[in-house]
């Protein structure tokens, strides 16, 4: 049986940060929604979704805060536990910029004009 979750880790034009929890992703392909007639399905439309990266990170005492969440024209680089990689690019940081202070969580969230998926 192969691995299918677990460890991940995330960077940003290179730069590795501590990731924190669960990390979820979207590449940003057109959503098809149905077009409901009062007869019948009338067939669907698609609509755009942005692409991004989201998820936590661990505040290592050396992260620049403010650098982070200033950031735009970035790439920013999933690697999943399968071996997989997503790859967002263009991306800017598009979260509040939320820190606590129990664990040193800090929000992260990069949206971008392209992503893909890098199979293993």
């Amino acid at each position: 049986m192969s691995r299918r979750g677990g460890i991940i880790q995330i960077a940003v034009n290179g730069v590795r940060y501590d990731a924190k929890g669960d990390f979820s992703y979207n590449l940003g392909r057109p959503m098809a929604e149905a077009i409901i007639g009062a007869d019948a399905v009338h067939g669907y439309k698609e609509t755009p979704q942005v692409p991004f990266i989201e998820g936590e990170i661990t505040d290592r005492g050396t992260l620049d805060l403010d650098g982070l969440v200033t950031m735009r024209d970035a790439s920013v680089t999933l690697y999943l536990a399968t071996g997989k990689v997503i790859a967002l690019r263009n991306a800017w940081y598009a979260a509040e910029g939320t820190g606590n202070t129990e664990e040193g969580n800090i929000e992260f969230r990069f949206e971008g004009m392209s992503a893909e998926e890098v199979p293993a």
